[in-house]
């Protein structure tokens, strides 16, 4: 199923996305995600409306932790020229990052190097603590398209990269929360970004060095996962910091950019200046 969170005549409400139209059910994604509420698409409204009637929200509910993993794709890290890590790399956002489908992110004054990330978004639907590689998946609720944006001069002031990405709007998600059942293997997905539709990145969450069991397993090696809780697994070469200083063209106002994962849509994104 893909679930959706939108504003529609006033109302925040929760869907499911059948064939270019969104149904409401009754019930909060938050409930869904915790197994309080069951949905089944019988039980989705007959009252549906079209996705381009509908102002979209972001696609996870927010109240969780947003854990991220940086350099976790073979590629990149050449391109950064850096070593392939030996454990996974985390840093974190907040929820104030989180911003929707089609929503304007603002690219302020306090920081110039703009820089965008596809990435696979994993959200939790159980309570995972020690949990093996072998279990891991099954507590997945689903996934979703996410950009993880980037300031890259306050991400490189000091040796912690969370400045560089905690400013408001920088985790767009989206459009929807695909359900795990439905997208499989998660660790065999297309994706790729495109800038002004000018293809970036292009790549295969294959090329991922700790795969997503591997990432569930670690972190909550450390700390509790919750359901709601989202993990970010990294982004593929071709983003603006890979590429020779003189050529670096950072994120600026009017820039538009389009993450497409496999199975989970597309995440579009419109940058405005202050």
């Amino acid at each position: 199923m893909k679930f959706v969170r939108y504003l529609h005549e006033g109302q925040t409400l929760t869907g499911l996305a059948i064939d270019g139209s969104i149904y409401p059910v009754q019930a909060d994604l938050a409930e869904i995600i915790r197994g309080d509420k069951r949905i089944e698409p019988a039980q989705a409204s007959a009252e549906g409306v079209k996705e381009t009637e509908v102002r979209w929200l972001p696609c996870i509910p927010g109240g969780g932790k947003i854990i991220c993993v940086g350099l976790n794709y073979k590629k990149h890290a050449e391109e950064a020229g850096l070593p392939v890590p030996a454990t996974p790399i985390l840093f974190n956002k907040f929820e104030n990052a989180l911003a929707a489908h089609g929503e304007e992110v603002t690219l302020g004054t306090a920081a110039a190097e703009y820089d965008y990330e596809a990435e696979l978004g994993v959200v939790i639907g159980r309570r995972a603590k020690n949990v093996s590689k072998d279990e891991a998946l099954g507590y997945v609720f689903g996934y979703c398209s996410i950009n993880d944006l980037s300031a890259r001069d306050l991400q490189n002031r000091t040796s912690q990269w969370m400045l560089g990405k905690i400013m408001d709007g920088f985790c767009p998600a989206g459009p929807y929360l695909v359900t795990a059942d439905e997208v499989g293997d998660p660790n065999e997905l297309q994706i790729s970004l495109t800038r002004n539709g000018e293809l970036k990145q292009n790549s295969n969450t294959r090329d991922m060095i700790f795969r997503v069991d591997e990432i569930i397993a670690y972190v909550s090696r450390y700390m509790t996962l919750e359901p709601g809780d989202i993990l970010l697994t990294g982004t593929p070469e071709g983003v603006i910091a890979g590429y020779p200083p003189e050529e670096r063209d950072w994120l600026k106002p009017g820039d538009r950019t389009a993450v497409t994962i496999e199975k989970l849509g597309t995440l579009e994104t419109v940058f405005k200046g202050e």
